[in-house]
């Protein structure tokens, strides 16, 4: 995996904010790719560096409107029940299940140079996730994500 800056050297013309706003790209080379079946429709799971600390097993669905923070996250970072601020509105878990959040917790959270403040709600209920980055961590971050790409 990489992380690549797009050039802005064309010898087209180009706006000023254009040759500014040069956005990094997250991608894969195609050895990266080997061992795969391709083309797929997989979910998109990355490391991230949340709490000061390397998290494996995140999920990134663009589907989502919050970021989810699972029992495993949620003890490895030593977070205590006194931590949390109050969340009282239930969620919905991908069985539609209704599950009762334990709260919600601000913690930063680093992608390449950026640094956002992101607001978790804690769940302590089983996921094979680590944690679910969702739509307003993307758009903080002006991302796209794309398993199509």
């Amino acid at each position: 995996m990489f992380v690549a800056r797009l050039s802005t050297k064309d010898n087209n013309r180009e706006s000023k904010k254009s040759k500014k706003g040069a956005s990094p790209v997250l991608g894969f080379l195609d050895e990266d790719k080997i061992g795969t079946i391709q083309p797929h429709d997989d979910a998109l799971m990355v490391t991230l560096r949340i709490g000061g600390f390397n998290v494996k097993r995140v999920l990134v669905d663009q589907g989502s409107v919050v970021e989810v923070m699972y029992p495993d996250l949620y003890r490895g970072l030593n977070l205590k029940p006194k931590d949390l601020t109050a969340y009282d509105s239930p969620l919905v878990s991908f069985e539609g299940k209704t599950v009762t959040p334990m709260g919600q917790i601000k913690l930063a959270k680093q992608t390449g140079s950026n640094v956002v403040k992101v607001d978790f709600v804690v769940v302590d209920t089983y996921s094979p996730y680590i944690a679910i980055m969702a739509r307003p961590w993307l758009h903080a971050l002006g991302a796209i994500s794309s398993t199509l790409h």
